[in-house]
């Protein structure tokens, strides 16, 4: 059997060259097919976390999207995942260290221990702390890039799919 070059035709017989059709599936990495979905979005989560995390390390100035999830790093080493659905928000890093992510993954929900709400208020990014309901104005935020991902986000998914992100106290009762 000959070798198929990365320029070669496809043998699929789609028209592209290997390299850009089916020598993408090869190279993929592949994840585990005993996976639940549940699983596997943990899988993703945390590595949107973990590539944030090395880019405030790095102090890498970064944004990043994942599902209603925005990941922004700032190069004075600080990164935050934001949930663009309720505006709930939490440092992943601060300074260029890495933080412990408040996340606690089992097979049926993924739960964030949001530290703050956030807003953007006259192009500025506003924090306020869950715990002491402390405000403060992060100067160095993207808020172009989140404003936008905002407006995408909620062009992309529709208002049902929207409230299923989030489950209450009591309907997680319920379900148990």
């Amino acid at each position: 059997m000959a070798k198929i070059g990365r320029n070669d035709k496809c043998p699929c017989r789609s028209g592209k060259k290997f390299k850009k059709c089916c020598g993408l599936l090869e190279r993929a990495p592949r994840l585990e097919t005993s996976q639940s979905p549940e699983q596997k979005m943990k899988v993703t989560l945390m590595d949107g976390v973990r590539e944030i995390q090395a880019d405030a390390v790095a102090k890498k100035a970064v944004c990043r999207e994942l599902g209603v999830f925005f990941f922004y790093s700032t190069s004075a080493g600080d990164g935050w995942m934001l949930e663009m659905t309720q505006s709930d928000c939490v440092q992943v890093a601060d300074k260029g260290e890495i933080l412990e992510p408040p996340i606690d993954e089992n097979s049926e929900t993924i739960e964030i221990n949001y530290s703050h709400m956030y807003a953007l208020r006259d192009k500025k990014l506003v924090l306020t702390a869950y715990a002491d309901k402390s405000e403060r104005i992060v100067k160095d935020a993207p808020t172009r890039e989140i404003n936008a991902a905002m407006r995408r986000i909620t062009k992309k998914y529709s208002s049902e799919q929207l409230e299923k992100v989030h489950v209450t106290e009591t309907e997680h009762v319920k379900k148990t």
